[in-house]
């Protein structure tokens, strides 16, 4: 069994991978470039999922079984995947404590108003006067209901908030008060304070928010997206931001990565920005791998892979 890991890992995790299944041959190699020479005897390939392409997948003629260490799989060749039957899995669920916190704390920061702080320290001026609010009692509505965002309604429960969730199905999930499908998310914006889109990238959901989403919120409330950057309308998003339409934006992507340097969003004093580090902590990997080793233990046993299996004609 060879495994050819594109993904970047400390050492210490590279050796447990190789101590705990020594009868599989591990090979490290990255970026992509130092693999593609591996790629045809690969049974099986860990990546983020963002350097694999079509190309890759036809040179990779024995390959049984992708595992994305991300929960994202929107730069992911599916055409060839589906026409070799390959098998994918990801790390989704991984990222549901960081990326709730995430909330919470860019949440906390616009409330407390702690740029004015930062830079009142900064320049040794003390004052009282600085406006301070509360997020508890307030009311969020979370578009995507898997478990990032059913972990962040969870944490919103702490601070006594109602909790809206927004989904493709709209079915009822923990921690929800109430749940919408995406058609009816025009209809709840409005009761919003906080507006959480934790959407995947799908051809359902490019620019699902856009212009007339802007113009039903509330003018106080805050928009933060940490789902994917295609899924907002981002000349609307702008446009909103500048009028006053909203109160804030909290973004962690965007339409095009890395944020061009000529990008509105940057001078806007009414946004926070964050470069698609949400979910990146000290324990992203070790999550991701425990994932991939349980998988990796009915593998070699001859079996399907059941964690976190995707259909990659839904993709995702």
């Amino acid at each position: 069994m060879y495994i050819l890991v594109t993904a970047r890992m400390k050492t210490y995790l590279r050796e447990q991978l190789v101590e705990k299944f020594p009868e599989a041959t591990f090979d490290f190699k990255y970026p992509i470039t130092e693999a593609e020479p591996h790629l045809p005897k690969a049974d099986v390939i860990v990546t983020y999922g963002e350097d694999l392409t079509n190309e890759h997948i036809e040179q990779a003629e024995n390959l049984k079984w992708i595992m994305v260490v991300s929960a994202g799989l929107d730069q992911m060749p599916f055409e060839k995947i589906i026409e070799n039957n390959i098998l994918v899995t990801n790390a989704r669920g991984i990222h549901k404590i960081q990326m709730s916190e995430y909330v919470i704390g860019m949440l906390l920061q616009v409330y407390r108003n702690l740029p004015t702080f930062l830079e009142n320290q900064r320049e040794h001026v003390y004052d009282k006067r600085v406006k301070i609010e509360e997020i508890s009692g307030k009311t969020m509505l979370i578009a995507g209901t898997g478990a990032i965002g059913q972990e962040t309604a969870r944490k919103a429960k702490a601070f006594d908030m109602k909790t809206i969730g927004v989904s493709r199905s709209g079915d009822k999930k923990d921690y929800f008060d109430e749940s919408y499908t995406n058609d009816q998310l025009n209809e709840k914006l409005p009761e919003a304070d906080f507006v959480v889109n934790v959407l995947p990238s799908t051809p359902n959901t490019d620019k699902m928010f856009n212009e007339k989403h802007f113009k039903v919120m509330k003018e106080d409330a805050i928009f933060l997206n940490m789902g994917r950057g295609t899924t907002v309308n981002e000349d609307d998003l702008i446009k909103a931001l500048k009028e006053n339409q909203i109160r804030h934006a909290i973004l962690d992507v965007f339409e095009v990565e890395p944020l061009p340097e000529d990008s509105p969003l940057w001078d806007l004093e009414n946004v926070t920005l964050t470069p698609h580090n949400s979910a990146v902590t000290s324990n992203y990997m070790p999550r991701a791998l425990a994932i991939f080793e349980d998988n990796l233990k009915q593998f070699l046993k001859g079996e399907q892979p059941e964690v976190n299996v995707i259909d990659p004609k839904r993709g995702y």
